[in-house]
């Protein structure tokens, strides 16, 4: 067997909530995978190379190269049945995919990308010094999304449903890249809290909650289950 065709691979960087649910995915499919952290903004010709849009994450999987967040997990849910991510009926499935675009749309454009590439990207990349004004911008459009996700989950037990599904680790791969920041109001609603701390509580989070990024140190609470 050719090892270097067969291992699980996934091309990422420890702070993209895309790359994030992914590993999220793997891990909770008890999938074993390398990872091998890519800095894009240095334009290695590799990566176009893996995937011709030229963005992350991009997973080597069964001598497959796979790309695009959304159809990488979805793939893995139906490549690797147990435990499902994905619910019976297409109501219940369309759901489901419904929150994972308002997250990797509509919450990453508003909150997850200008909070983190003020905070976090132009630090990483020495491209400036954050706009406060762009990240206040965010933190003040992340209370009306944790209004309204709250207000699912006082009649849901998970986002999209009574099961646990692809949603839930699409919204937990932005809210731990923020959380990593400490630029997510817990206080703001007791029932999200407890959502993400039952999620951030499952053993296929063990590893993104040990991520350390070189210059940007951690919350105290990001690795505690119970928020300290």
């Amino acid at each position: 067997m050719n090892t270097n065709t067969q291992t699980t691979r996934l091309y990422h960087t420890p702070l993209s909530p895309f790359c994030r649910k992914v590993r999220l995915v793997l891990a909770e499919k008890k999938i074993e995978v390398e990872l091998v952290e890519d800095r894009y903004w240095e334009g290695s010709p590799d990566l176009k190379r893996r995937n011709p849009a030229g963005k992350l994450p991009v997973l080597r999987y069964r001598g497959n190269m796979l790309a695009e967040s959304q159809a990488i997990i979805e793939y893995l849910d139906e490549a690797v049945p147990a435990p499902a991510l994905m619910p019976q009926t297409p109501l219940e499935r369309h759901e489901v995919r419904r929150l994972c675009a308002w997250f990797d749309d509509k919450f990453h454009v508003e909150v997850t990308q200008p909070i983190l590439n003020e905070r976090v990207w132009k630090k990483i990349t020495r491209t400036g010094y954050p706009d406060s004004r762009i990240v206040k911008d965010g933190l003040r459009a992340i209370k009306e999304h944790i209004d309204y996700l709250a207000s699912l989950l006082e009649t849901r037990r998970w986002l999209a449903g009574n099961t646990l599904s692809l949603a839930d680790f699409t919204a937990a791969a932005h809210f731990s890249c923020l959380d990593y920041i400490s630029d997510v109001d817990w206080d703001r609603s007791e029932v999200l809290r407890d959502w993400y701390a039952t999620i951030k509580s499952r053993p296929a989070f063990r590893a993104v909650l040990a991520d350390q990024v070189p210059g940007i140190h951690p919350a105290p609470h990001y690795a505690e289950l119970d928020f300290g």
